[in-house]
C-alpha cells in the first residue's frame, strides 16, 4: 500500500484541478448539438453523488459488515435515511406526473420491474458477488478515487458477469421474467397509502436497527488525529439525507440513479461485436430504469455520471487525505473478478443494482425494490459468512 504523500496545500490543489476538469468537461458536453444539456446534467449530477458516496462512506456492503461484525448499525440507518426522503419526494414528483395512478399506467423512466424467481436469483447472487468483491459496484466506482485498484478487478468481473446474464436472459425470460407481474404500491394503495406504508415498513426497520445498535466507534475507522470538519466522515444519516435528496432531483430532471446502464451497454456491444449475444434479447428493451443498450454513440447520460463521480470521489478523497494506492494481491484479484461477475449477472437479469433496483426501486414504490433488497441481503450475509469462514 502507497500512500499519496501531499501537503495540505498540495491536496487542495489536485483536488481543485480534479473539479476544474470535471466542470470543464460538462461544459463541453453541453455545447454538444445532440443531447448536450442533458449529458452536463448527468456530469454535474455525478460529480455531487461521488463526493456524496465518498464523505459519507456509502457502501451497501460496508455498512452491512459494520452490522453484522460489530453491530453499528448506523450506516444501514444512513440508507433508510435515503430511502425515506427519496419516497417522499418521488411521491410529490409522480402527483405532477401522473395526477391519478390508475392501474395499467407507470410514471415515466421510473425503476419498477416485473417480480419474479428471476429477480430473487440476481439480487441473492448480487449481494454474494458484493460480498466477495468487497462492495457494491456504486462503492467500487467510488474507490477507484480512493485509489483501490482491486476495484478495477470487480468492475471487469462484473463486464463478464453481464455477458453471461445477456447470454441467459431469453431462457429466463420466456420461463419466468414475461408473465411476471410488475407490482407499483401506488395502483394498488394510491399515493397516500403507498407513502404511509413504506415509511412505516422504514420506521420499523430504523427501530429494530436501533435496539441492537452497540458501536461505540465512529462511522468509518478511527478518527485521523487533529482532522479538521472535511477530513472527518459525513455522519451515514447526513449522506443519506444528502443522496435521498439527489435520487428525487435526478428522476425530476433527467432519470433514475443508476450505475448499471453503461457498463451493461458496454459488455452488450462487446458480445454482440464478438457474436456472443443472441440475435434477439426478447423483451428487454421494453424496460425502464437502467436499461443497456448498443452503443452508436461516444458519450451517454449514465456513461458520463460514471466518469463524473469517479472524479468526485477523487477530489473529495485527495482533499481529505483520504487517498490511498491500494495495489491489490493475486487472492483479492481473484476474489474480485468472482465477485464481480456475480455481481454482473446478477445486475443484469434483475435489471438494477443497489442504486438502480434497490434506492431507485424503492423510492419508486416498486416491489420489486423490497424484494431485491430483503434477497439482497440474504446473499450478502452468506457471502459474508463465506468470508469467515475462509478468513479473507
Amino acid at each position: 500500500m502507497a500512500a499519496l504523500a501531499l501537503p495540505p496545500l498540495g491536496r487542495i490543489a489536485v483536488s481543485a484541478s480534479t473539479l476544474a476538469a470535471a466542470v470543464l468537461f460538462s461544459r463541453y458536453l453541453g455545447n454538444l448539438s445532440e443531447g448536450g444539456r442533458d449529458l452536463m446534467l448527468s456530469a454535474l449530477f455525478g460529480l455531487v453523488f461521488g463526493i456524496f458516496l465518498q464523505r459519507s462512506r456509502f457502501c451497501f456492503y460496508c455498512v452491512s459488515r459494520d452490522f453484522l461484525e460489530r453491530r453499528d448499525a448506523r450506516g444501514l440507518l444512513g440508507i433508510l435515511a435515503a430511502l425515506a426522503v427519496g419516497i417522499a419526494g418521488y411521491t410529490l414528483v409522480f402527483g405532477a406526473f401522473l395526477a391519478v395512478p390508475s392501474s395499467g399506467r407507470l410514471p415515466p423512466q421510473a425503476h419498477i420491474g416485473p417480480v419474479s424467481w428471476v429477480l430473487a436469483a440476481g439480487a441473492f447472487a448480487f449481494g454474494i458477488g458484493m460480498a466477495l468483491s468487497g462492495s457494491c459496484i456504486s462503492a467500487h466506482l467510488y474507490r477507484l478515487g480512493e485509489g483501490a485498484v482491486v476495484s478495477l478487478f470487480a468492475l471487469l468481473g462484473a463486464l463478464f458477469g453481464f455477458a453471461l446474464g445477456f447470454a441467459s436472459w431469453n431462457r429466463l425470460y420466456l420461463s419466468a421474467v414475461q408473465e411476471a407481474p410488475v407490482i407499483w404500491l401506488p395502483h394498488h394503495l394510491g399515493y397516500a397509502g403507498s407513502l404511509a406504508l413504506q415509511l412505516a415498513l422504514l420506521a420499523l426497520a430504523a427501530t429494530g436497527l436501533w435496539l441492537r445498535h452497540e458501536a461505540r466507534s465512529p462511522d468509518a475507522a478511527p478518527e485521523k488525529t487533529g482532522a479538521g470538519p472535511w477530513e472527518r466522515r459525513w455522519p451515514a444519516y447526513a449522506g443519506g439525507l444528502l443522496i435521498g435528496f439527489l435520487g428525487v432531483l435526478s428522476y425530476f430532471r433527467l432519470g433514475p440513479l443508476g450505475v448499471t446502464a453503461e457498463l451493461g451497454s458496454i459488455a452488450r456491444t462487446a458480445a454482440d461485436t464478438t457474436g456472443w449475444l443472441p440475435q434477439r434479447l426478447e423483451g428487454l428493451d421494453s424496460f425502464a430504469g437502467c436499461a443497456t443498450t448498443i452503443k452508436q454513440t461516444l458519450w451517454s447520460n449514465n456513461g458520463v455520471f460514471i466518469i463524473a463521480l469517479i472524479a468526485g470521489s477523487l477530489s473529495a478523497a485527495v482533499s481529505s487525505g483520504d487517498y490511498r494506492l491500494k495495489l491489490p494481491r493475486l487472492p483479492e484479484i481473484g476474489r474480485s473478478l468472482f465477485g464481480g461477475m456475480l455481481m454482473g449477472w446478477g445486475a443484469m437479469v434483475a435489471l438494477g443494482c443497489t442504486v438502480g433496483t434497490l434506492l431507485s426501486g424503492i423510492m419508486a414504490g416498486a416491489a420489486s425494490g423490497w424484494i431485491f433488497a430483503l434477497v439482497l441481503f440474504g446473499g450478502l450475509w452468506l457471502g459474508w459468512k463465506i468470508r469467515r469462514k475462509l478468513q479473507w
